[in-house]
């Protein structure tokens, strides 16, 4: 009797991700509406109040639903029930990722015993597909005062990098560990160039000072690829919690040289999107008024918590 081969949901997203890439497009770009204001739009659980980290935030932020709508609302199916929402009947639920904890006997650990982590998948729904949720409402700046105008500056100023102005490149030089932009002028307007220089940034926090991230690749080469995938997705990440642009303008595009090293190994796009949370995390923390327990997981059990948390890798 033949049976029916195991879904591959890692396999699965990674190829979605490299079918839009092959297609010239960048999937976690979404449009920016300058005359949108209010709150943080990354994915979170309105059941919970918490968060979705790393590669979930960029299945969820992919999906034409969150794009469409402006609801970044994901929960699971048993949340609704318990909140006396009900999903409709028909929808098709979105897989995002955890990992799940066991102990295995190890002869080199200090108690013979490790923690190793099995990647694991479940469902959740979009708050468009459920009937009951009430209608959403961004908070206001005086509910997340990092989507004031000025919070790029304050992240900038507060990160204490060596920023220097000039020329018409943007760019971090890990040997003189500055970052160089051109005049603000040069830019559309001062969201794109907020967005330019924080991408920038993102970089910054790869010298072994700081996030300590393989920042010796050369022009051209996979591992700069890499490098730029993350900064990439950070930027992304950054964006829609600051309510400025994801894209960022004048900047050369890496998207050919991403195709080959995602398809050669499902688990690159998942450890792109970990790092990317790291710098994310990092980055947004040097607002003041950020807090930080606003991105968090959703409350599940604690073998559902995400494995592509900050503090976690792909497993």
């Amino acid at each position: 009797m033949n049976h029916p081969t195991p879904r591959d949901a890692m396999q699965e997203f990674a190829d979605r991700i490299v079918a839009e890439l092959e297609r010239g497009v960048k999937p976690w770009v979404r449009p920016w509406d300058p005359e949108k204001t209010g709150g943080p739009q990354a994915p979170f659980n309105p059941t919970t109040g918490k968060r979705y980290h790393g590669i979930n935030v960029l299945i969820l932020g992919m999906d034409m639903r969150a794009f469409q709508s402006g609801d970044p609302r994901w929960m699971t199916y048993q949340q609704a029930i318990e909140s006396d929402w009900q999903v409709r009947k028909g929808e098709k639920a979105t897989t995002i990722f955890f990992a799940k904890p066991y102990e295995v006997d190890d002869d080199d650990a200090e108690n013979g015993r490790k923690t190793v982590r099995v990647l694991k998948h479940y469902s959740v729904f979009h708050a468009s597909q459920i009937e009951g949720v009430p209608a959403y409402k961004p908070p206001g700046i005086d509910e997340a005062p990092w989507t004031q105008p000025e919070a790029a500056a304050a992240i900038l100023k507060n990160s204490g990098a060596v920023i220097r102005t000039g020329g018409d490149r943007a760019f971090y030089s890990p040997v003189t560990d500055h970052i160089q932009l051109p005049p603000e002028i040069s830019f559309r307007g001062p969201p794109e160039y907020a967005a330019t220089a924080l991408h920038e940034l993102g970089h910054w926090t790869g010298h072994p000072t700081r996030l300590n991230r393989d920042m010796q690749g050369r022009f051209g080469s996979s591992a700069y690829a890499m490098e730029e995938l993350r900064a990439e997705l950070a930027s992304s990440f950054i964006a829609n919690e600051l309510g400025i642009p994801t894209d960022i303008p004048q900047h050369a595009s890496y998207v050919s040289n991403w195709i080959k090293p995602l398809k050669d190994d499902k688990r690159e796009i998942f450890r792109a999107a970990a790092d990317a949370q790291r710098i994310a995390d990092m980055l947004l923390g040097f607002h003041p008024d950020f807090r930080p327990d606003a991105t968090q997981e959703p409350n599940l059990p604690a073998h559902r918590q995400s494995v592509f948390s900050p503090a976690r890798d792909p497993a």
